[in-house]
This record gives structure tokens, sequence and C-alpha cells, in this order.
């Protein structure tokens, strides 16, 4: 049997189509910062500053623009190795990272770069939300930019007092009891 040139064509595009995709989903090893606004990148406090070890799955819901979106997440911490993943309904990983302190190694499924948050925005996040104050105080400092708690609220402010995070926590006691309500009145 004789191969066509369209077959061969076919079966070459095939291949590199593979190829492009393979390399989509390899992880991206970048450096511990996460950008915090236009042109602003803070460095994210070490994993152990937490002050112990920590595993826990969050439903993590997004309401922006009347859409709302949900991502089961895991936290695994131990010492200064932290592993984050988002899955799908079904099971499947959407992103992960892995941060060991000095870098941090991302991945998010092929194709959906565009719709998914990256995992250093989810990860800030989740660190933002639950690593003590003392943790943010120098990274913050270095780009002017500051972290309060008061009972049940925390916000971030930028460098010229615009609130950028608001935080508020169904339990003063226990974080982890209860619903984080994140908002971020800039993203409308």
């Amino acid at each position: 049997m004789k191969n066509s040139p369209f077959v061969l064509r076919y079966f070459s595009a095939f291949i590199l189509s593979l190829t492009l995709m393979g390399c989509a989903s390899k992880p991206i090893k970048q450096p511990n910062q996460v950008e915090v606004a236009q042109g602003t990148f803070v460095t994210l406090p070490q994993p152990d500053e937490y002050g112990s070890d920590l595993s826990l799955s969050q439903l993590i819901s997004v309401e922006f623009q009347g859409n709302k979106q949900q991502l089961p997440v895991q936290l695994q911490l131990m010492g200064n190795d932290l592993v984050l993943a988002g899955f799908a309904s079904w099971g499947s990983r959407l992103l992960s990272l892995d941060y060991d302190g000095l870098t941090l190694d991302t991945y998010v499924m092929a194709g959906l770069a565009d719709t998914l948050p990256p995992p250093e925005q989810v990860l800030f996040n989740v660190m933002i939300t639950l690593w003590p104050l003392e943790a943010w105080q120098s990274p913050l400092n270095s780009i002017d930019w500051t972290l309060t708690e008061n009972g049940n609220h925390r916000v971030l402010r930028d460098d010229v007092g615009n609130v950028v995070l608001d935080a508020t926590y169904e339990s003063i006691s226990n974080k982890f009891s209860g619903d984080i309500i994140l908002n971020s009145p800039n993203l409308g």
C-alpha cells in the first residue's frame, strides 16, 4: 500500500500537534514571585512560615461578571515543601504548583491556560488569607503594600492605599471553619 501525500501530511500534522500539546503540558519553573498588579511583583513567604504542616481541601468559588465557576483545590504543606492542585469536577488535574521556598513549578492542562487562573495566583490568594501577617510583612514592605487584620477581616492595600483584596472569615477563632470570602474590588 502506498502512502499518499495527504496521509503523510495528515500524519505529520497529527504528530506535530501531539508534540505541541506535550510541550504546553510540561511544568514551568519560575522564581517565587507573583504579579499582584500590572508590573508589580511580590515575593511569596516561605511555605514553613505558616508555622505547621497543613493538609486541606477547599472548593474555590469565583463569581465574575455574573458567571460563577468552581475549582476544587487541595493543598499539602510539609515543612518547606508545598503542593497545590486544582481539579475538574470529574477528578482530572487542571492545574498544579510545587513550591520549595525558592521556585515555583507550575502546570496548567494544555488548552486551558486562558480559562484558568494561573496556579501562582491561586497560591497567592491561599497564602494571603491563611499565612500569618508576620510572614507577609517583609515581602509586602518591599513593594510598599500593607496587610491588616481586624477580627475576622483581612485587607490588602496597595502602595497608594487602594483595597486590592478584602477577606472575611466566617469564624474569628478558626479560619478553616466556614467560608472565606475574598473580594477584589478592582475585578468588577
